[in-house]
């Protein structure tokens, strides 16, 4: 166990460093205009009455940038500080800085935020990075916990029927690496284990991208 735990460090730190590097090369490298899954995000907490939104994940910020313009307040956690310095920039040249805060995070850790303080959180492909099961089960709790009664998570994950799945480098647990980034493909099973205590209120099948990467859009709420 000891050896995989290594490994899987090794890993994330790779992958850590990697996107470090496409950040600094790329700047704003997924444009201005905010993902699907986050405009459908946006209605869905608007109409369960969020106020408060965390988003994981969140690269260069062109969805937390966009739920800051939707009118929420936005904490954005990303493992890059080069993206969350664009993010920072950008938010503001729109004139939302005072409704978005930033913190660099590594959600192999526990959240930096108090028990049942946040409305909503959302992730987008960030649940099927190079996360073991064990981890991404103790994310989604960690995300149970910091998210009021009743609190919705959005979230997208590439799944076994994408294109990638068992092909490129493999490292175990459905994750496999392409031109240097790591996938963890979710089968259905995880998407329903993941869900676990809480309520699943939908699994969308999307496509992104000129893959086209083949995706789920998960949302499910804590119970009240």
């Amino acid at each position: 166990m000891q050896h995989d735990h290594d490994r899987g460090h090794e890993l994330a730190t790779a992958q850590q460093r990697h996107w470090q590097h496409t950040y600094t090369a790329h700047p704003g490298m997924y444009g201005e205009q905010p993902s699907a899954p986050a405009a459908h995000a946006a209605a869905a907490f608007r109409a369960a009455g969020a106020e408060k939104v965390l988003e994981l994940g969140a690269g260069h910020g062109r969805d937390a940038l966009y739920f800051a313009r939707e009118g929420f307040t936005v904490q954005a956690t990303d493992f890059s500080p080069v993206g969350l310095g664009q993010l920072q920039d950008a938010a503001r040249s729109q004139g939302v800085a005072e409704r978005v805060t930033t913190a660099v995070h590594d959600v192999r850790e526990p959240l930096p935020l108090a028990d049942a303080s946040v409305d909503a959180v959302f992730a987008h492909m960030l649940l099927c990075m190079a996360l073991s099961t064990e981890e991404i089960h103790a994310l989604v709790a960690e995300i149970g916990r910091v998210l009021r009664p009743g609190g919705t998570l959005v979230y997208t994950v590439r799944h076994t029927g994408d294109a990638h799945y068992g092909t490129g480098t493999p490292h175990g647990d459905d994750i496999y690496e392409h031109a240097g980034f790591s996938v963890h493909f979710f089968p259905r099973t995880l998407v329903d284990t993941v869900a676990d205590g809480w309520h699943l209120k939908e699994v969308h099948a999307f496509e992104e991208g000129a893959l086209p990467r083949r995706l789920w859009r998960v949302t499910q709420t804590l119970s009240r």
